[in-house]
């Protein structure tokens, strides 16, 4: 009896934190919602001509690319129809093996521009810099393989313009998106730094570089990943954003202020983080120095990107995510409870540390527990049936109501039939699904400990969403 006591312990310590992480994931829904229903009411101006003064900042749009051919062209001219005053569009072709800078000269008629730039920022060689001959907004830098940190590294070197915004060579931006990131610069000057909403393109339809119609991925895999967006963004990011302690701005889609990114040293090169850990640095450099600022989320502006639909390349992703999420902890560690740390140390990045960062640790150890437990005599087999349902029942809970959020406040997928999907999907990816993807974020996580050197190789881009016969800008 008194054995199996002891051994019924562990048990209730992985329930208590599988109930400890739904209750905090549901109160930062609930803060996302309260946020996103008392900005419903501006939604109803949405469709109104947006006028521009002239006077808003510019802006210099960074894509790195590294074997992008299939989709840089058309990124690159969904770019051009953005509506926004004055920006610039800077292409890094951080040393491609395939032919993605021969069809950025073809596509946009590039020609060498020997250009003289400040060096801010230590990077890889510079081999050339191209201006487009059709559109005076196009650049294109072509250098030595560094990787994307440094990629970007020399577009801020490069740029020209007071903030710089970063976006994946596979991403679309919807045509207001711009003026709607850039809003939170304008409404505060203390503002360093604001990202917006990553979704799938996966299923999509985009012409000329302009997305004409949202659709859902016809693989279960991509609308799992659905699913999981969701989940980042209306937790991991709105969730925290009146605290102004948001931790992540998606490469895929965010905006800075240089002047700020260059004095804390620009991206870590070799990190396999960059975005997170950038944020976090600037977090830790500007709230021990007691400046003020402000770090910000708009959910209204969409950026659309293409997600891995095969398990291989989804696997190098989360891997690969899960280590850069250990980087940017364990570099800006003394954040932690640091007395000046204010809710970023003191709420956000503990959240962080406990069901991100530690999480896949834990479900293992439930998982693995609990079989042999059972196995053994010391757990019924009854017991065991509960303990999975009350977890797997949980991450259904937290799957499906971040869904009816923005089904509330969006309503993106407008066909019922894409809601049911999506709803079976919210139920099914916690039927195997998650805990796959918490498998490989546990390896992540051991490579990140042990410092294991990898490949990470390339995520295979099928750009299905793009649609033939695309017209040159």
């Amino acid at each position: 009896m008194f054995a199996a006591t002891i051994f019924t312990i562990p048990q209730w310590f992985f329930l208590s934190f599988f109930i400890f992480q739904t209750v905090c994931s549901l109160c930062l829904e609930l803060i996302s919602f309260h946020f996103l229903v008392r900005h419903l009411p501006r939604r109803a101006l949405d469709d109104l001509p947006k006028t521009q003064t002239g006077f808003e900042p510019q802006i210099s749009i960074l894509v790195p690319a590294y074997n992008e051919e299939q989709t840089i062209a058309d990124s690159v001219r969904s770019l051009l129809q953005l509506q926004y005053a004055e920006f610039e569009v800077v292409v890094i072709n951080d040393g491609s093996k395939d032919r993605t800078l021969d069809v950025l000269i073809e596509e946009f008629d590039l020609a060498p521009f020997p250009e003289a730039f400040p060096v801010n920022l230590q990077t890889e060689r510079v081999r050339a810099v191209y201006l487009s001959k059709r559109n005076s907004k196009v650049r294109v830098i072509d250098k030595d393989n560094g990787g994307k940190a440094d990629a970007l590294n020399v577009g801020i070197n490069l740029s020209r313009n007071p903030l710089f915004c970063t976006l994946d060579s596979d991403s679309i931006l919807q045509r207001d998106s711009l003026q709607r990131v850039v809003q939170p610069f304008l409404d505060d000057p203390s503002t360093v730094a604001s990202g917006g909403t990553v979704r799938i393109a996966n299923g999509c339809q985009v012409q000329a570089g302009y997305l004409t119609a949202v659709g859902l991925p016809a693989s279960w895999l991509g609308r799992f990943q659905v699913v999981e967006y969701y989940r980042a963004f209306w937790i991991g990011r709105l969730g925290w954003n009146p605290f102004n302690a948001m931790l992540i701005i998606s490469g895929a889609f965010g905006l800075f202020r240089k002047d700020t990114v260059v004095r804390v040293g620009g991206y870590a090169k070799g990190c396999h983080g960059e975005d997170m850990e950038l944020v976090v640095r600037l977090h830790r450099h500007l709230r021990l120095q007691g400046e003020p600022y402000r770090i910000s989320f708009v959910p209204h502006a969409f950026c659309w990107s293409e997600a891995p639909e095969n398990l291989r390349s989804l696997k190098s992703q989360r891997i690969r995510w899960q280590r850069g999420l250990s980087e940017a902890l364990l570099m800006n560690k003394q954040m932690l409870f640091h007395p000046r740390a204010g809710t970023v140390g003191w709420l956000s990045i503990p959240f962080m540390v406990l069901f991100e960062w530690l999480s896949p640790a834990v479900l293992a150890a439930g998982y693995l527990y609990t079989a042999v437990a059972c196995l053994v005599g010391l757990v019924s087999p009854a017991a065991m049936i509960a303990f999975l349902t009350a977890e797997i029942g949980m991450g259904i809970l937290v799957s499906v109501s971040v869904l009816l959020v923005d089904e509330i406040a969006f309503h993106t997928y407008p066909e019922f039939k894409q809601a049911r999907t999506l709803c079976a999907a919210a139920i099914l990816e916690n039927l195997g699904f998650r805990q796959l993807v918490s498998c490989w974020r546990l390896i992540g996580l051991w490579q990140s400990m042990t410092g294991a050197k990898v490949s990470w190789g390339s995520i295979t881009r099928t750009a299905a969403w793009r649609a033939p016969g695309a017209e040159r800008p």
